[in-house]
């Protein structure tokens, strides 16, 4: 448990909770404060930019039932995070908060539900919208990929880059080999540009040549203070929906390995179900945490 400095004459503690941890190490640092009913938004801002993780979770009770979150990146709110609604579920039921079965979390973007099992989390995304670069408001695929440093060969075959939103939107960007994932120098101030413009939570960037996973990835988010992160829940569900509908996947469960290529790497590991309608169409998609670990 991490503990930072008085606010409003009592002492705030903040849980610290690796999410998608692969073999009991990598995972994403998650913060969790519980019992977060009274602080204002400004003080969840401070307490956040305190903790200095990607992102900070705030739950606080909600009239409806369920739990209200609120999520705060160093430098600004965001309207859902994967990983910190995995780490505060996994959290508050190790706490015996929460029990097996069906919660519903609400946030700024509405309600969603959490299934827990096990003590694992389930946390339920919307079905996928996808956004071509003729709907990107005069952004060019040229310009995405001089953000990220790559030419048209470094290109996944036959896959332009595209946006996705199953709640958030990502652009996600498909790329051919490992080496080629590796290799990427980001051009944060092009990548927070073009994130501005298309209202992205940032860039998602994979490839198909995965050990023990169907895809590996890196993520990028300046627009939201991080320079890159190394688990995202949020941008794993759209992806999933991706290589089922446009990339061939056809398990119901899919598995994204994240951070492995980060400097210093710390590899993640997010498993994916997707629910799939009779007529093949993705209904909604539900990333878990299979184990998450507090620190």
């Amino acid at each position: 448990m991490k503990k930072v400095h008085e606010m409003k004459k009592q002492e705030i503690e903040i849980g610290v909770v690796n999410a998608f941890v692969k073999n009991a190490a990598g995972g994403n640092p998650a913060g969790v404060v519980l019992g977060a009913d009274g602080l204002q938004e400004a003080e969840m801002q401070a307490l956040a930019a305190a903790v200095g993780y990607s992102e900070t979770a705030f739950v606080s009770s909600h009239a409806d039932g369920g739990f209200q979150l609120d999520f705060f990146t160093p430098n600004r709110r965001i309207a859902d995070c994967g990983h910190a609604t995995v780490a505060a579920f996994s959290h508050m039921a190790a706490k015996g908060i929460v029990a097996d079965g069906e919660t519903i979390k609400h946030t700024v973007d509405g309600p969603r539900k959490v299934v827990i099992k096990d003590g694992q989390a389930f946390m339920e995304q919307l079905a996928p919208r996808y956004l071509d670069a003729p709907d990107w408001k005069g952004v060019t695929t040229g310009e995405v990929l001089a953000s990220l440093g790559l030419e048209g060969a470094d290109l996944l075959d036959g896959h332009a880059p595209v946006v996705v939103n199953t709640g958030n939107s990502f652009m996600l960007v498909g790329v051919r080999c490992a080496a080629t994932l590796a290799a990427i120098t980001p051009v944060q101030a092009k990548i927070e540009a073009i994130s501005d413009t298309l209202d992205l939570i940032g860039y998602y960037v994979f490839t198909l040549e995965a050990d023990s996973a169907d895809a590996s990835t890196r993520m990028f988010a300046p627009r939201y203070g991080i320079p890159e992160e190394s688990a995202t829940g949020m941008a794993a569900g759209p992806l999933a929906c991706l290589l089922h509908d446009r990339l061939g996947a056809t398990g119901p469960a899919l598995t994204i390995e994240q951070g492995r290529y980060m400097a210093p790497s710390s590899v993640s590991e997010i498993h994916v179900a997707l629910s799939v309608g009779d007529d093949g169409h993705i209904t909604g998609s539900w990333p878990v945490g299979v184990r998450c670990r507090v620190m």
